[in-house]
């Protein structure tokens, strides 16, 4: 060999030397940096003579990464349902709060008690009338805070599309910059670390999986089937709608579903995009609040239907369907809608005395007398059936059956956090296993330390040997 060739092959070792130690570095600075991949650098063979650097790897595994961001969509799914679920406790919660629905029950039926013992007494009356206009007010409250919960929760769909489309975007623009780099030879591992982050994020809120195409480019499919980039970015659509009532659903037409490219597809958990945060938002506006608003609906039904077994028509009864009698037909937001009857309200143009006799009295009766009273006590207490299916119960009874589901209904939607959760946490811990080694890494950058010095001692000899023979 040369003195020329070997000189070449030491400077071509420095260089490769030079590059592995900022590869190093760059690894061991990104240890904690989410979304980043150990890089090594690949050398080959020259033909002539020496080494040279031809690319950088990313070290992952794309099976766990792929299994991760699953994960990653369950848990947010999971987390968003868990939210509603809470907030619908804290709308409709157990007996043990004050405010709640049961206290108001509670109340409402002691004074009651108190009042049949002694009907002649008008503020005994008049906490009569305050606690059934609570009750009322309690109910209207609890479904107007049901469509608060819906709205919020289309709201957060639109927020969800948008960020959907915007992401989808940003890694089409990343997909172009990466094959545009491969095509000049540049290193192309901090914007695949880039692009792994954005993906990541689009996990959470649509369950996807990452299909590589030979140029260096992704393709992103849904596990549900819909495919959302592959060269070109598509377009979901969803339409937020301002306000949502009780009588507003997805198949009455009156709120928004989703298109992909203007094509409609379905929004249930089984649908193209269902599974992460996004399906799990339209579960809560169509499905769960629906069905919190009409199990509220049912209990407001029963408590006029008790009440006016005691009022024949068409006067209406002491609560009624927005001052009416109770339509059968009416459709759901009766919670919504409940009323007390201004008859027995003094500061509406009513009368106490129709406590005692009840709303279809036009004149009093003797004080002491006061058989509706005691009659409205029996109805709220006496065990009825909601519909052919459930067991009869008080009304207290049903209001109690209802609290509880909606507190099952949230330890449920815990329990699947906590599911979500430690799968989340296992497998970023193996992620993590195979990330940033730092013992390795050094145990490596004393291996190229040894190799620069190795190198620049061949440059030094040469360099001795050349002036030796010039000096010759």
């Amino acid at each position: 060999m040369t003195l020329t060739a070997a000189l070449g092959n030491a400077l071509t070792g420095l260089v490769a030397n030079a590059r592995m130690t900022d590869v190093i570095a760059g690894n061991l600075a990104n240890m904690l940096t989410h979304g980043y991949a150990p890089r090594e650098v690949v050398l080959q063979a020259r033909l002539d003579s020496g080494v040279r650097v031809i690319g950088i790897t990313r070290n992952l595994d794309p099976v766990l990464l792929a299994d991760r961001r699953l994960a990653d969509g369950a848990m947010a799914g999971a987390d968003a349902s868990a939210a509603f679920a809470a907030a619908l406790e804290r709308i409709i919660p157990g007996a043990t709060m004050p405010g709640s629905l049961s206290d108001r029950l509670s109340s409402f039926e002691a004074t009651l008690v108190a009042a049949s013992a002694r009907p002649e007494d008008e503020l005994r009356l008049a906490a009569v009338l305050t606690e059934a206009r609570g009750l009322a007010s309690a109910l209207n409250t609890a479904s107007a805070r049901i469509d608060t919960l819906r709205q919020q929760a289309d709201a957060g769909i639109a927020r969800a599309v948008a960020d959907l489309n915007s992401g989808l975007e940003r890694v089409g623009q990343i997909n172009a910059r990466i094959i545009a780099a491969r095509s000049t030879g540049q290193e192309t591992a901090t914007l695949e670390d880039l692009r792994q982050q954005e993906v990541d994020a689009l996990a959470a809120l649509v369950p996807l999986r990452q299909l590589e195409r030979a140029n260096g480019s992704v393709a992103l499919v849904t596990t549900g089937g819909a495919l959302l980039l592959d060269g070109r970015a598509v377009t979901v659509a969803f339409d937020a709608t301002r306000l949502v009532t009780a009588d507003m659903s997805l198949e009455g037409g009156q709120l928004s579903g989703l298109s992909i490219d203007g094509h409609a597809i379905p929004v249930s958990g089984g649908g193209p995009l269902g599974g992460g945060r996004l399906g799990a938002l339209f579960d809560n506006r169509d499905r769960l609040g629906p069905e919190a608003q009409r199990a509220l609906d049912a209990l407001a039904r029963d408590l006029i239907e008790r009440v006016e077994t005691l009022t024949p028509p068409p006067v209406p009864a002491l609560f009624t369907d927005a001052g009416a009698r109770l339509d059968p037909l009416s459709g759901t937001g009766l919670a919504g809608r409940v009323t007390l009857n201004p008859v027995v309200d003094p500061g509406r143009g009513g009368a106490f005395f129709r406590f005692r006799t009840g709303p279809d009295a036009a004149t009093p009766s003797a004080p002491a007398h006061a058989p509706y009273l005691a009659a409205l006590a029996e109805a709220l207490n006496a065990p009825r059936a909601l519909d052919a299916s459930a067991p009869a119960r008080s009304l207290a009874g049903g209001l109690a059956d209802l609290e509880s589901r909606v507190a099952q209904t949230r330890l449920a939607a815990e329990r699947a956090v906590g599911f979500a959760a430690g799968q989340v946490n296992e497998l970023r811990a193996l992620e993590m296993q195979g990330g940033v080694d730092s013992d390795a890494e050094l145990q490596r950058l004393l291996l190229v330390e040894q190799a620069f010095a190795a190198n620049a001692r061949m440059i030094q000899t040469i360099d001795d040997m050349m002036q030796t023979l010039l000096r010759i």
